[in-house]
């Protein structure tokens, strides 16, 4: 099943083409799996040995010398691949996110500081701003349907993302509401942080039926906001009103409920590929992806505070 995330539905991240995904493998806390072999080494993408495989190896079942591969099969856990180079670990997915974070911090903040929004200068930031958006959403396109991870390309999407977001918050926070930046940034590390603590304390349990919700939701959400886009572009104002006034705030929140719920998926894909040993450069996917959801909680965020004092 392919998850939200266009980047997580590539080698090892998704169980479309035989590769690992939801229900591939029990979670933690889940019935325990009665087999005397190993029932994962099918579906790992990254089994040694695994036809098809771009990263098999002549040997055997990775997982046949794993002294704690019947006890993650009692617990219902997914077999952790054992420790090897060139394997994706927890310490590689932080350093890329955090790099490709921090490149989008960095690019918002001289955007900020450089494009000023003020009447004499707010045609020349909007039309920046929007350029780089656009800029950022082929590199992102074009990343997603990459086999490979393309650090370049993803720093990049970083970089122009970042321009794009630092005219907008610089925009929402000095002609409508004053703090608007920062309440966004502290509202996006609640949720990201909530998130990972319910889904670290199994509240939150990925399976088909959630990836189904979120997908329905999503869509249907979509659908929704480019049906007011359309009329918005062709009747004036706010087409349909969902994106100002109590329809605004309502659409606001399921958003930011709906990237929550994306956050879930994103930390389901990434748990998979670290364990079925997923290669060192699937980390920069899963940076790419992480990003990707939580520019859009802040972007919904920003929004949603935009509206509120709009209406104040």
């Amino acid at each position: 099943m392919r998850s939200r995330n266009p980047v997580f539905s590539r080698r090892g991240f998704s169980r479309d083409n035989g590769y690992a995904g939801f229900n591939a493998a029990p979670q933690a806390g889940g019935p325990a799996v009665a087999t005397q072999a190993n029932p994962y080494a099918q579906g790992n993408p990254y089994a040694q040995g695994t036809q098809g495989n771009p990263y098999a190896q002549p040997a055997g079942n990775p997982y046949a010398q794993n002294p704690y591969a019947q006890q993650d099969q009692q617990f219902g856990a997914p077999p952790q691949a054992p420790a090897g180079a060139g394997r994706m670990t927890m310490d590689d997915v932080v350093i890329r996110t955090a790099s490709t974070l921090g490149l989008l911090v960095v690019t918002a903040a001289l955007a900020w500081a450089l494009l000023p929004v003020d009447d004499a200068n707010i045609g020349r930031s909007y039309g920046i701003g929007i350029g780089a958006a656009l800029i950022g959403m082929v590199l992102a396109l074009v990343q997603s349907f990459k086999r490979k991870a393309s650090p370049a390309l993803i720093l990049s999407y970083a970089a122009f993302e970042g321009v794009f977001l630092g005219v907008v918050s610089s925009v929402v926070d000095n002609r409508i509401a004053d703090g608007a930046a920062m309440q966004a940034v502290i509202g996006t590390m609640a949720v990201f942080a909530g998130v990972l603590i319910a889904y670290k304390a199994g509240w939150i349990r990925v399976n088909r039926r959630f990836y189904g919700f979120v997908m329905a939701a999503a869509l249907g959400f979509v659908f929704l906001m480019m049906v007011n886009l359309l009329f918005a572009v062709f009747g004036g104002g706010d087409g349909l009103g969902f994106r100002s006034g109590a329809l605004g705030v309502v659409f606001g929140i399921i958003g930011i409920i709906l990237g929550a719920c994306f956050l879930a998926l994103d930390f389901k894909q990434v748990e998979d590929g670290l364990a079925y040993g997923a290669p060192r450069e699937e980390a920069w996917l899963a940076a790419f992806g992480l990003t990707l959801t939580l520019v859009w909680i802040y972007l919904e965020f920003l929004r949603l505070i935009a509206i509120l004092n709009s209406n104040d």
